[in-house]
């Protein structure tokens, strides 16, 4: 093993291996293994780019719902394709070499859970979206 992929490695969360067993698939295991730990680790950088990409578009997504803002976190992930194309780099910049070599033999059905993922660690996060002078006030 390399020294970086060493390294990558040592730094990822543990997720729990209930979520492996013999009969998924090849992208299950991957996603599994791979993309959750790393969207995990990734997480407060994910935020951060979430709340930029909020305040670069006008802040428009303070004055929503909250069922607009999930509506508003899924269309900036599937529709525009600069955000997305960003939000993989983070993920994709955390592979392995190996990691990487698996990837690309899927990379498009790979990209729909890597962004499933990110949405989902958005939407887990969404306290965190909050005007930031009323987050100074709490």
């Amino acid at each position: 093993m390399t020294s970086r992929q060493l390294s990558l490695n040592s730094i990822r969360p543990e997720i729990s291996t209930d979520t492996l067993n013999d009969n998924m698939s090849s992208d299950e295991r991957f996603q599994n293994l791979v993309l959750r730990p790393i969207a995990k680790l990734q997480n407060d950088l994910l935020v951060e780019v979430f709340k930029n990409y909020v305040e670069k578009h006008k802040c428009v997504f303070y004055g929503l719902s909250l069922e607009k803002r999930l509506i508003y976190i899924e269309n900036a992930i599937n529709k525009d394709m600069k955000f997305r194309n960003s939000l993989k780099g983070i993920i994709i910049g955390m592979f392995t070499v190996e990691e990487y070599l698996i990837y690309i033999q899927n990379s498009s059905a790979l990209n729909k859970r890597m962004m499933h993922l990110v949405k989902e660690r958005l939407i887990s996060n969404i306290i965190l979206f909050e005007k930031p002078e009323v987050l100074k006030a709490v």
